[in-house]
């Protein structure tokens, strides 16, 4: 359905797709990507599975790289704002995503709710979803419903209860990270909307 990757913002103005906002468990580089030049991060040869550096194509993508991988393979580009962003930072990550054609084909997450707002300041109808690891209390999904966000929680913060709450407010439920079949398909009973997963089939 779609690839999920956080984006950073590089010393030099760059956007940059990595989990960590540090360098080391992925090229064994102890590189903080907010204090390194694009120039630098993208010389780094990324580790393969097996904790060799010998290809010399695994590099760090840029944002636009990322986009353009999701449109190839028709996916939804599930871009998580990871860093605390600017309303420039913002308006500039939006700007690339309609210079692609994709902006209908994305969805925003963030664990910092500013990130979203600020999306939603600049387009009011754009699908995001906030990312919580706190319980989803009535007055959160209270608040998602007016903001008109969807919620993306770890996986055991949701009960069926939740979930139909969730439902009758209009707010989108999304998991994080379930890999396990079994977790998958009572989620997907309670009625979850997306699952997020590192290697479910």
């Amino acid at each position: 359905y779609g690839i999920e990757s956080e984006v950073h913002k590089a010393a030099d103005g760059k956007y940059v797709m990595m989990h960590d906002a540090n360098t080391l468990r992925m090229a064994g580089d102890d590189i903080e990507i907010g204090k390194a030049t694009y120039e630098t991060l993208r010389s780094l040869r990324l580790k393969q599975k097996d904790g060799n550096r010998g290809r010399t194509d695994l590099r760090i993508p840029s944002l636009e790289e990322y986009l353009g991988i999701c449109k190839y393979y028709g996916k939804k580009a599930i871009l998580e704002l990871k860093d605390d962003f600017t309303a420039e930072d913002v308006d500039e990550i939006c700007r690339k995503v309609e210079e692609l054609e994709y902006m209908e084909h994305t969805l925003f997450i963030s664990f910092k709710l500013n990130n979203l707002l600020l999306l939603k300041q600049r387009l009011p109808l754009q699908p995001a979803q906030y990312l919580v690891e706190q319980p989803i209390t009535d007055e959160m999904i209270q608040e998602m419903a007016e903001r008109k966000m969807g919620i993306n929680a770890r996986q055991d913060l949701y009960t069926a209860e939740i979930m139909e709450k969730c439902r009758e407010k209009g707010v989108a439920t999304n998991a994080w990270t379930v890999n396990k079949p079994e977790m998958a398909r009572k989620l997907m009973d309670w009625g979850i909307d997306y699952i997020t997963t590192n290697i479910l089939e």
